[in-house]
């Protein structure tokens, strides 16, 4: 892999100065951007892969085991369901039971990452120790991950699943703030766009790759797509996978560049300079604060599309397990390339343009497979592939608005809050996923109608939002 650099120009890190410190709010505040630090800087390509292999090495938690595999074929299947209404007619309602349950098991989850996630980047801020806390999460998702391989069948034990989902996300969504904020680290103004796709894009390939190991094993005979075995061995894999690809970032990456030092606080205190610090945001880089506000809601629908479209296909459009894992490994080829190919638009055209066509694109989608889910599993494929089209561009470049907007030193504090208030914030989709099956008597297809709510109504929130200045291409 070349050392070559990323981004044109060499030179030390610049000492910022009133005339390049960007007016960032209409009240005229101003504040240091952490990418405006790294105008000159040189990146190794080395570092810029080394960082986004996390994004590969976290795949398979959610694709293979939340998406595609592990919850729609296991945790949301007759494994867990009575065994005395297995092939009756309340077969259905159990099954939509199971997914309501799993919905509301999220939105809990969610509540948690809204507590926790801006405290605990603020906090790693303060520590200049990212990395560590980094590791500390992404070793916690590894065990969450390992107790979903020890798992066993039976009704007894949903719960125990839902909760180490629940769980594995919210360490997930901790250690991914300090990934985000490490960005800082392997991009310049000019390359943030196409350095965050790159991200993602590993990320889909990953997952393409971890499902199409999982489809070879299936077809080669070495696992039974039905035996709850195969699904045990399959997120005991996962852990493998996680552990080997995450080791990359902890040897190659720096901290992000910091301005000065900041007074270490208490964990409870760490609420009150949280508050402290939402008001100067809003002083400060109000575009910043608004982006978070807006892509609250929009975010929670991408969410809630990848975590419940594959318990739609299993149980409205009758997606067996391999249906499922061909189907995820379709999707993430077609996301991976477009959010690869995106990351340069972003560049280009700014983030906002693309999360726009993204967002209402994927209303749409939604949409149609609702209103014509009697055309069948044909419809839920073409729909499905446009949909993945959508998704990963505006994950991608939500993630490089974020960036271009946020001040040097609080990069952490910032990915926090957006995790808070967007996947984390999560019990908008999800629980209104939960209730509107639950009104339409246990019918999982109207889960879809919450989905597309949420993705609407962020959409239009956005639209009002200020977007962040282009680096000029010379």
């Amino acid at each position: 892999m070349s050392d070559s650099p990323v981004d044109n120009g060499v030179g030390p890190i610049p000492h910022p100065t009133e005339t390049s410190i960007p007016v960032t709010a209409r009240t005229g505040a101003v504040s240091v951007m952490g990418l405006d630090l790294q105008k000159d800087v040189q990146v190794p390509r080395k570092r810029v892969f080394a960082w986004a292999f996390w994004d590969w090495a976290t795949q398979p938690f959610n694709t293979v085991l939340i998406t595609f595999v592990w919850v729609p074929s296991y945790l949301t299947s007759t494994f867990f369901v009575d065994p005395e209404v297995i092939g009756t007619p309340g077969e259905e309602a159990a099954l939509g039971q199971l997914a309501s349950l799993l919905g509301f098991g999220i939105t809990i989850a969610g509540f948690a990452i809204l507590l926790l996630a801006p405290v605990l980047g603020q906090r790693a801020d303060r520590a200049g120790r990212q990395k560590m806390s980094l590791f500390v999460f992404t070793a916690l998702l590894v065990v969450a991950q390992l107790g979903m391989a020890l798992l066993p069948p039976g009704t007894e034990w949903f719960f125990l699943g839902v909760a180490l989902i629940a769980i594995g996300s919210v360490f997930a969504e901790i250690a991914n703030v300090n990934y985000n904020a490490l960005l800082i680290s392997v991009s310049t103004p000019k390359t943030v766009g196409k350095v965050s796709g790159l991200g993602w894009g590993f990320g889909y390939l990953g997952g393409i790759v971890a499902l199409a190991v999982v489809v070879g094993l299936i077809l080669g005979g070495v696992l039974d797509g039905e035996a709850a075995m195969t699904f045990q061995l399959i997120a005991f894999g996962a852990t493998v996978w996680t552990i080997l690809f995450a080791i990359p970032i902890f040897l190659s990456v720096p901290e992000p560049p910091k301005l000065a030092a900041e007074e270490k606080v208490g964990f409870f205190r760490s609420y009150v300079e949280l508050a402290r610090s939402i008001a100067r945001l809003y002083r400060e880089t109000r575009p910043t604060f608004w982006f978070l506000l807006a892509s609250a809601v929009y975010r929670d629908g991408l969410s809630a599309v990848f975590v419940f479209g594959s318990v739609i296909a299993a149980i409205v459009f009758g997606f067996g397990f391999t249906d499922l894992v061909i189907f995820g490994i379709a999707l993430n080829i077609v996301a991976g390339v477009s959010t690869i190919l995106a990351g340069r638009l972003d560049d280009y055209f700014g983030p906002k343009r693309v999360i726009l066509v993204s967002v209402f694109g994927l209303v749409v989608c939604t949409l149609v497979v609702f209103f014509f889910a009697d055309l069948g599993a044909g419809l839920f494929w073409a729909a499905g592939l446009v949909l993945a089209m959508f998704v990963g561009p505006a994950q991608a470049a939500s993630r490089s608005f974020l960036a271009r907007v946020t001040p040097a030193g609080r990069e952490g504090e910032v990915f926090g809050l957006y995790a808070t208030t967007g996947r984390a914030a999560g019990w908008m989709a999800s629980l209104l996923w939960g209730v509107f099956i639950a009104l339409a008597a246990s019918q999982t297809l109207y889960g879809i109608l919450g989905i597309s709510l949420v993705l609407l109504v962020g959409g239009i929130l956005l639209t009002f939002v200020k977007a962040p200045p282009r680096a000029s291409a010379g």
